[in-house]
C-alpha cells in the first residue's frame, strides 16, 4: 500500500487512542476543575493533569481540562511510539496510553511490562498490569480496578 499517495504522507499515520481508550482515561480520572492532592499527595487538576502550574487554589474550565488532557495523551502516545517495538492491537494501544497517563513514561520505560511486551510475551505483559496498584506500600482499590480494566482492554 502506498501511504504517500493515499494520505499524502511519507509514512503510515501514527496510531491514535480510540473512543473506548479515551473513555477509560476520562472515567478513571474523573474531572475536577479545582486543584486537589491525589492519593499520592501530588497536586492534580482536570483529568489527572499534574505539573508546575497545578497548586492549591488553581481552577480551570472544562475546556481547559480537555485541552490539557489532549496534550497529556499526546505525550503518552509519543512514549509508545518511542519505546514499543512491536505491533499493537487497538486494545493494547489504548490500555498502554491509560497506563502511561497514570504512571508516567519514565515508569513505563523501565517496567517489566514493556520488556515483556517488546519480547512479544503479550500474556506476560498483560499480567504485569496488576503489579502497579500501589502508592508506596499501600494497595489502592481504585488502582486495582483501573489496572484490571487496562488488562481487560489489553487482552481484548
Amino acid at each position: 500500500m502506498n501511504w504517500k499517495s493515499i494520505f499524502g504522507l511519507g509514512r503510515p499515520p501514527a496510531p491514535a487512542i480510540s473512543v473506548k481508550g479515551l473513555r477509560l482515561v476520562m472515567e478513571s480520572e474523573g474531572c475536577r476543575l479545582e486543584a486537589y492532592k491525589d492519593v499520592g499527595g501530588v497536586w492534580t487538576i482536570g483529568f489527572g493533569h499534574t505539573g508546575p502550574m497545578v497548586r492549591e487554589g488553581v481552577t480551570i474550565t472544562r475546556e481547559e481540562a480537555e485541552r490539557l488532557l489532549k496534550a497529556d495523551l499526546a505525550e503518552c502516545q509519543s512514549a509508545i511510539a518511542k519505546l514499543v517495538r512491536v505491533k499493537l492491537t487497538q486494545g493494547q494501544y489504548d490500555a498502554l496510553v491509560d497506563f502511561i497517563f497514570n504512571l508516567g513514561s519514565k515508569a513505563f520505560a523501565t517496567s517489566t511490562l514493556l520488556r515483556k511486551l517488546n519480547l512479544k510475551d503479550f500474556s506476560g505483559a498483560a499480567d504485569e498490569f496488576a503489579r502497579w496498584n500501589h502508592v508506596g506500600t499501600q494497595v489502592i482499590e481504585g488502582l486495582t480496578i483501573r489496572r484490571n480494566r487496562e488488562r481487560d482492554l489489553f487482552v481484548s
